[in-house]
């Protein structure tokens, strides 16, 4: 036990010489590789941020099957549970003829000749069922309800629902755009994760091409494996941590010009005063991630480099 430790010893400390005496070779590695997790950061928050913009609109976003008059309690109560046993269901409400004109009147207050009319003329405005979906973008069991001959028969025939024409439209429309945003966001993470990883994978492949000497030295020695890619390893874990940090830095620089400059709150679907508060209240969990992203990239990328370059057996 205590010969593998004194042999751990030594591979950090050749790690940090080596890193040390290739300073000019770090700085270029680790200028790259900043640029690399300050972009997967900077994707991370605005993917959260993107997805929080996302869930705001679908919760505006609902569906109404307006009723015909004769519709009985039990009817309507049959068509709720209906939907309310959806998996794509989020909640199912019911709004009475008065409540509707009471809605419509608060929204047209200034109104005053409509609101006359509507006193003259009575209440024409249909009850109706809102459905809120979970997910806009995954309505298709709701489509199946609706498109029942027995939902049919219950819908007013004027108005029917509100997922038909330019708002049917315009729900999936939206609904789209929202699924390719968090797939792009998803994507652009993992391109620039592969990036760097090939950054590093380069370095530690020069790192060892302009040790090669020194390598065949050891092997010849008597070097295990170990000790030999050991130093490798750790310098790109230091290449890793350094990175991290310096990439958390930049963005805590750039949300405090952000929240001190810019006088609107969003940029397009982009909300700058949400991002600018997740960064900060989840700042420890947000740099504990880029530490361990930073470590498991160059040790990951290094392990393959050396694997692939050293051509020694692993033992």
């Amino acid at each position: 036990m205590g010969r593998k430790l004194i042999t751990f010893r030594r591979i950090i400390s050749a790690g940090a010489v080596s890193f040390m005496r290739n300073a000019s070779l770090a700085i270029a590695a680790i200028a790259v590789m900043v640029v690399t997790l300050t972009i997967v950061l900077f994707s991370l928050v605005s993917s959260v941020t993107l997805n929080h913009t996302i869930a705001q609109i679908a919760d505006k976003i609902n569906i109404s099957i307006y009723l015909n008059d004769s519709v009985t309690l039990e009817q309507r109560q049959g068509l709720m549970g209906e939907l309310r046993g959806l998996k794509q269901v989020k909640d199912v409400s019911y709004i009475s003829k008065d409540e509707a004109l009471a809605e419509y009147k608060a929204a047209n207050a200034n109104n005053k000749n409509l609101l006359k009319a509507l006193d003259e003329t009575g209440n024409p405005l249909p009850a109706s069922v809102q459905v809120d979906p979970v997910d806009p973008a995954h309505i298709d069991q709701i489509q199946k309800v609706l498109s029942h001959a027995s939902t049919k028969a219950l819908e007013d025939p004027q108005a029917g629902t509100s997922y038909s024409g330019d708002r049917k439209a315009a729900i999936d429309k939206i609904a789209s755009a929202t699924d390719i945003l968090k797939r792009v966001g998803v994507a652009g993470v993992v391109l620039f994760t592969l990036v760097s990883m090939l950054i590093i994978f380069n370095t530690i492949q020069m790192a060892i091409f302009n040790r090669r000497d020194e390598i065949t030295i050891m092997r010849l020695l008597g070097a295990t494996t170990w000790y030999i890619r050991g130093p490798f390893v750790v310098e790109s874990v230091m290449y890793g941590i350094l990175s991290a940090l310096i990439s958390v830095a930049i963005l805590d620089v750039v949300f405090v010009v952000a929240s001190s400059t810019l006088q609107a709150s969003s940029l397009g679907l982009l909300d700058i005063g949400y991002a600018n508060n997740y960064f900060y209240n989840h700042f420890f969990m947000l740099l504990a991630l880029q530490l361990l992203a930073g470590i498991v990239i160059g040790a990951v990328s290094s392990t393959i480099a050396t694997r692939r370059y050293l051509k020694f057996k692993t033992k």
